[in-house]
């Protein structure tokens, strides 16, 4: 009982320093997020009062092949932010950790890590822009590239084709990801003990060995890149806009684009309202999959 009334004192001490954060969290997210969801069911063009028009906006989005079609491209996507990006991390990290670091120093690394990392410093704005020039149909660096080693039959309108617009996008998102994997394994592997590695490899363990053996010791990282970037991938619009807006026709338009459009050009402010609660809503649910999931691996790493 003492123990119980020591922390419950102590939980109560601390419930005042949180009041502030819970009472900006609930201004600035929860808030806005409530109204979303309130605007949802309404017919609403952004002038005047909303109209009261119950689930129809979610059963019109439901039967909406645009939507879907937008769900479709950010499903394709997530190879591109999510599996992708940490997978060539993942081998990256335990190739520089424990093949370039050793044979070279840590400079190398550290420079390779930065250069990687670069691409997430850089405003979404201008990387758009700049992949925007270098994939230009007419004097894009890319074109003029294949034009030059006699390989131009295969240049061409990479973002203005519906067969090319999203394998570019895709290509575009894993140069853009693929640092902040990287990052984060790196971190992870060097809490590693060196000499489990040494020992692996004095007892006849192949590099693919070690690398199964790395990536089941960074795993809570793994969770937490998967996780984040899943998320990133849900709510992707900065690259979209910049490029492509959605286009050439709905080749690459995603569902936070689509809710922009139904927003502000389209004044369709409650079927964009609904729209945002869904995806709002499948991000919610994948979150409280993942968080469960690192709590499992966390008691069953207690229990050995």
């Amino acid at each position: 009982m003492r123990r119980r009334s020591a922390r419950s004192a102590l939980h109560r001490g601390y419930g005042p320093f949180l009041v502030p954060g819970l009472a900006l969290v609930a201004l600035v997210v929860g808030l806005p997020f409530l109204t979303n969801v309130a605007v949802s069911f309404t017919r609403w063009t952004g002038v005047g009062w909303p109209r009261w028009a119950g689930l129809a906006n979610y059963r019109r989005a439901f039967a909406d092949a645009t939507f879907w079609a937008s769900f479709e491209n950010n499903l394709v996507l997530l190879l591109a932010v999510t599996v992708i990006p940490t997978l060539l991390g993942l081998v990256l990290a335990v190739l520089l950790y424990d093949t370039v670091a050793r044979r070279f120093g840590a400079r190398p690394v550290a420079a390779l890590k930065a250069g990687l990392y670069v691409p997430q410093v850089l405003p979404v704005a201008v990387a758009g822009i700049v992949w925007g020039w270098i994939l230009d149909p007419g004097g894009g660096a890319l074109n003029a590239a294949l034009h030059a080693v006699g390989l131009g039959r295969f240049a061409g309108n990479w973002l203005g084709d519906p067969d090319t617009a999203l394998p570019s996008i895709m290509g575009i998102m894993v140069w853009f990801q693929l640092g902040y994997p990287l990052v984060i394994f790196m971190a992870a592997v060097q809490r590693i003990d060196p000499q489990l590695l040494e020992a692996a490899e004095l007892d006849g363990a192949r590099w693919h060995h070690r690398f199964h053996l790395v990536s089941h010791l960074v795993r809570p990282e793994l969770l937490v890149v998967v996780l984040t970037t899943t998320i990133y991938a849900l709510k992707l619009f900065g690259p979209i806009y910049v490029l492509t807006r959605g286009g050439p026709g709905n080749a690459t338009i995603v569902p936070s684009y689509f809710a922009y459009q139904n927003f502000f050009e389209k004044a369709r402010v409650g079927y964009g309202a609904a729209i945002s609660t869904l995806m709002t809503l499948i991000i919610l649910v994948l979150t409280a999959l993942f968080i469960r999931a690192q709590h499992r691996q966390e008691r069953a790493l207690e229990g050995r």
